[in-house]
């Protein structure tokens, strides 16, 4: 990865880097490719290596006897792996999961942990992403509590479009009842409304966003404070970086 340059890299994270900070991390990281539902870290297994996303969305769920609900969601804003492996820990209670392909630059922890503790700057930086992860977790559970399923899948399908390559996200109904905690029956329903309304359109395995405006006003105050708060901590911004 020698001739990797700062400025080819679409990882916000790594972006965000200081050059020297970046350059130092660059002989440690390879590309890999992340192809649809790879395990990047399993539940409660030592993690090995991390991985800084360049394209695709990663899942992150808790998987119960009860069944798997989605607790967060990455992309090329993340570090997969981050929070365990910078507060000390080996592992994670949660599956990291693959549901977009994409590709990441893969770091393994021993190195990242060496250049975190001579790197005042990068240990600064991601322990502000971990900043970030706590508060998408709470805007979760937040919308969880306040919200109902239409308000709760718009919300979903606008995290999903932030970290998607096109308008266009591949997914099944199935798969968002189950990322939602929700009957399929009821996704059916709030599927089909924001259909009827015009908000997004539905294919055979996928949902095309065709009016982002109103889902973000159908989602409110669920969705929009972890973003800011992406952009305030890690860029510096008072706005969210724009798709």
């Amino acid at each position: 990865m020698a001739n990797l340059q700062h400025s080819d890299v679409r990882n916000r994270l790594l972006r965000a880097l200081p050059s020297e900070d970046f350059a130092a991390l660059v002989p440690a990281m390879r590309p890999e490719a992340i192809p649809l539902r790879r395990v990047l870290i399993s539940a409660n297994t030592r993690i090995a290596t991390v991985y800084f996303v360049e394209a695709g969305i990663v899942s992150v769920t808790s998987d119960a006897p009860s069944g798997r609900v989605e607790v967060g969601l990455l992309g090329r804003e993340a570090l997969v792996g981050a929070a365990p492996i910078l507060l000390d820990d080996d592992r994670s209670p949660y599956t990291h999961f693959v549901q977009a392909d994409g590709r990441t630059l893969a770091i393994d922890v021993p190195d990242l942990r060496a250049e975190t503790e001579r790197r005042p700057a990068l240990r600064r930086l991601l322990h502000r992403y971990v900043q970030t992860q706590l508060v998408q977790a709470a805007q979760t559970a937040f919308a969880n509590a306040r919200g109902g399923t239409p308000t709760r899948l718009a919300r979903w399908l606008l995290m999903c479009h932030d970290r998607s390559e096109s308008d266009e996200i591949t997914v099944t109904q199935e798969f968002m009842s189950l990322m939602l905690g929700v009957e399929r029956l009821g996704v059916t329903m709030a599927l089909r409304a924001l259909v009827k309304d015009g908000l997004v359109a539905k294919r055979r395995g996928s949902v095309q966003i065709i009016d982002r405006e109103r889902l973000l006003d159908l989602a409110g105050d669920g969705y929009g404070l972890a973003e800011t708060e992406y952009a305030r901590l890690i860029e510096g911004s008072d706005y969210p970086e724009a798709r």
